[in-house]
Formats: structure tokens, sequence, C-alpha cells
């Protein structure tokens, strides 16, 4: 059974984990017509709990497969929707990124998407600092 309406409750999906979230705002079909599902996802964005790590001062590292993500076109980086996850997650303060990797990122950057094995050389190190 089509249960659409003129109004749907809009979603965004969190660019670290990929769960779906309510944002709070509702959608209107200014026609009235009814074309819209219950929810409706529009964007990316931050699911309350990265968001949290990120107004901490967190970056996250989110493990990208290369060979089964959309490839970037010309000097554009990649997009959220064409990066492959696998699944590994790693947070780093934002003092610290800027170290390891001599690299600026924005201030506002939430994250970052990098190649598999990244994750896994920071813990090596870490854990022999430990």
């Amino acid at each position: 059974m089509n249960e659409k309406s003129h109004v749907s409750l809009e979603q965004h999906l969190c660019l670290v984990c990929g769960v779906a979230f309510d944002t709070g705002s509702l959608l209107l079909d200014r026609r009235l017509r009814a074309s819209l599902a219950h929810r409706t996802t529009t964007g990316w964005g931050l699911c309350a709990e990265h968001q949290k790590l990120s107004d901490e001062g967190f970056v996250a590292l989110i493990e990208c497969d290369p060979q089964r993500s959309g490839s970037p076109t010309g000097n554009a980086r990649l997009k959220p929707e064409q990066a492959y996850r696998t699944g590994r997650l790693a947070h780093v303060k934002r003092e610290a990124f800027a170290k390891v990797f001599n690299v600026r990122i924005a201030a506002q950057q939430p994250c970052v998407f990098v190649e598999p094995g990244v994750i896994e050389r920071l813990q090596s190190v870490v854990s022999m600092t430990d």
C-alpha cells in the first residue's frame, strides 16, 4: 500500500556512521500532492553522538576502500555518497590530527576519509607508547 502524503519528516544521514536521524524539520509538498514518504532523507549531517564528539574537538577518521569507492572527477574530493565505508572508525583530537598527518583541515570539518591501514597503523603507534 502506497502511504504517500503532502508532509514528511526530514532526515539526514550521518557522515560518520551512516545512520539516518531526524532533523526536526517538516517537508511540505507546495502543491499539496501526496508525493512524500513518511520520512525523507535530504542530505548529510552528524547524528547526536558524532556531533558531540565533533564539538569536543575530535575529527572522525572513516576508513574507505578506494577500489570500491566512486572516483572523484578532476580535482574534486571524494563525496560522502561515493565513499565505500569499511566500517572502521577512529576519533582523533583535532590538534593531534594536524601533527600526525601534517595536513590542515577546515575548523568545522567533522571527518576525513582514509585508506585501509591508516587506522590500524595509528593503533599500533598508540599501543607502542602505552
